[in-house]
């Protein structure tokens, strides 16, 4: 589900843009009701970590002309379009201890944390950049909560849908990815100092955009599942022809949002 994971899905990959597209299709709505919940318009000063675009474009329309938007990730080149008033865009190190401002009523991050080996550090530094009474919005995946592609394993499609599925887990592994990192983002706010925390889980059990996520994901590894032994090309032919099919109720891994402020 992430975007990079140790460059298995890297953004320069010919079908990054189809990905993002399908990831933005099944998390968008859950990322702007809590968006939403926290109050986010006019005049606010908002920071988006790891910009996905289609984040970007909401938050800049929501805040208007007299808010400000600073949109970051290390390869800006994907953000190009979004770069006018009120959006400023940054290459920023999240892992890095200075945030790229301060006074911010908003910092959201998804699927960021992920990529940063020294999370706590991260973390102190979108606190660190909130205003007294600022909202801090982050967003992860958990993919150890649950590991099945198709949690009805009732046929041989989806028994090879979810060893694909665990294979991809072990490309993961493998790159030292910290797969139980969801779960953890309640305890993580408060020992940042954040009051108020309160978290919930997306997790769509059957969905147009899980198909199509699904069928970017599998072709952008496919090279690597290959490689490693833990799939042949005949496998992922068949596993791409069952996903366009229809016929699989496909999951994703849940989406865990945990939110709170800073005194």
């Amino acid at each position: 589900m992430t975007r990079t994971d140790g460059h298995l899905l890297d953004n320069r990959q010919t079908q990054a843009a189809e990905h993002f597209s399908a990831f933005a299709a099944l998390f968008d709505p859950t990322t702007f009701r809590h968006l939403e919940e926290l109050g986010v318009g006019s005049g606010w000063r908002c920071w988006e970590v790891g910009a996905d675009t289609t984040v970007v474009s909401w938050l800049a329309k929501k805040v208007g002309p007299t808010g400000r938007v600073v949109a970051t990730d290390t390869d800006t080149s994907r953000l190009a379009s979004a770069a006018r008033p009120p959006v400023e865009v940054r290459a920023h190190e999240l892992g890095s201890p200075e945030p790229p401002g301060e006074g911010f009523d908003l910092v959201h991050a998804r699927l960021a944390l992920v990529h940063v080996t020294d999370r706590q550090q991260a973390l102190r530094s979108m606190v660190m950049s909130l205003r007294p009474g600022g909202r801090l919005l982050v967003e992860d995946a958990d993919p150890a909560l649950q590991p099945l592609l198709c949690p009805d394993e009732y046929g041989p499609e989806q028994q090879l849908a979810n060893r694909l599925r665990q294979g991809f887990r072990t490309l993961l592994a493998d790159r030292r990815t910290d797969l139980p990192c969801g779960r953890t983002l309640p305890r993580l706010l408060r020992e940042a100092g954040l009051t108020r925390v309160q978290a919930d889980a997306y997790f769509p059990l059957t969905s147009p955009a899980c198909a199509a996520l699904e069928s970017v994901t599998i072709r952008q590894v496919r090279d690597q599942l290959v490689g490693a032994g833990l799939a042949t090309d005949q496998d992922i032919d068949r596993h791409l022809g069952n996903v366009t099919s229809g016929a699989l109720d496909l999951t994703t891994a849940p989406m865990i949002s945990a939110w709170g402020r800073k005194r």
